[in-house]
């Protein structure tokens, strides 16, 4: 095959092995190098389509099943992913579920006491005065304390208190009523003056009610609050024995 040289027109003459597809060429007039390309003649593949002989082709072409197969796998990957997620809310909720316990498990000896108080009391006296550094106002005898009244009146030159007050049985039994305790407290609520009242009272069936008046001679000048509850039993026994030395 005869080529030119692109840059000086040279022609040259490559030999029948180095035509056969890409060859480089090299001018030996010039010396210029550059890459030849053999261009293939092209032959006229053109066919009359009467020629062929009529064949009967399927209206779809059906590869195995193929559509069917897919469907069962993208039916099975949707219910792993269902029973994957479903394992996993399970296990989020037994996880809460136990949390929950195990916080009610530290929880529920703080609920009891907040929610019975007089239950502790009655079963451990001695956790009432932590009740009471609490705010608690502990009724463990089914009572309420009612419409107290002061009055203060002079009497052949000395100042008198009077107290009066009703009991009233706000339980669902008979209750028998205990001794009132009295105090006279200062401006900063320290106890001035105490004293204790034996009410000698029958029981108070449900919903009854019953009367209770009491007088102090001379009670102290700084005494501004009164505060009034049932006695307990160590108070009791130390107004008894003042009594009956």
């Amino acid at each position: 095959m005869i080529v030119s040289c692109p840059a000086c027109d040279s022609r040259i003459r490559l030999s029948a092995r180095e035509t056969s597809g890409q060859v480089q060429a090299n001018c030996r007039t010039c010396g210029h190098r550059w890459t030849e390309i053999e261009t293939l003649p092209t032959m006229d593949l053109t066919i009359d389509a009467t020629e062929l002989p009529a064949r009967n082709l399927p209206r779809v072409i059906d590869h195995d099943e193929a559509p069917e197969f897919e469907a069962r796998r993208l039916g099975e990957l949707a219910r792993e992913a269902q029973s994957r997620f479903a394992s996993a809310k399970t296990a989020s909720l037994r996880k809460k579920q136990n949390w929950a316990a195990f916080c009610l498990f530290l929880l529920s000896p703080l609920a009891v006491a907040a929610l019975m108080p007089e239950t502790i009391v009655a079963a451990a006296p001695i956790s009432i005065k932590a009740y009471e550094a609490m705010g608690y106002d502990i009724n463990l005898y089914g009572l309420d304390i009612r419409q107290v009244q002061r009055q203060h009146a002079i009497i052949e030159g000395k100042r008198i208190l009077s107290i009066k007050g009703e009991i009233t049985n706000v339980d669902e039994g008979t209750r028998k009523i205990p001794w009132l305790r009295f105090a006279l407290e200062g401006p900063t609520g320290e106890e001035l003056y105490t004293w204790t009242l034996d009410t000698a009272s029958r029981p108070l069936r449900p919903g009854e009610t019953t009367g209770f008046v009491t007088r102090v001679a001379a009670p102290p000048e700084a005494a501004q609050n009164l505060k009034i509850r049932f006695a307990r039993a160590d108070e009791i026994a130390i107004a008894k024995a003042q009594i009956n030395p």
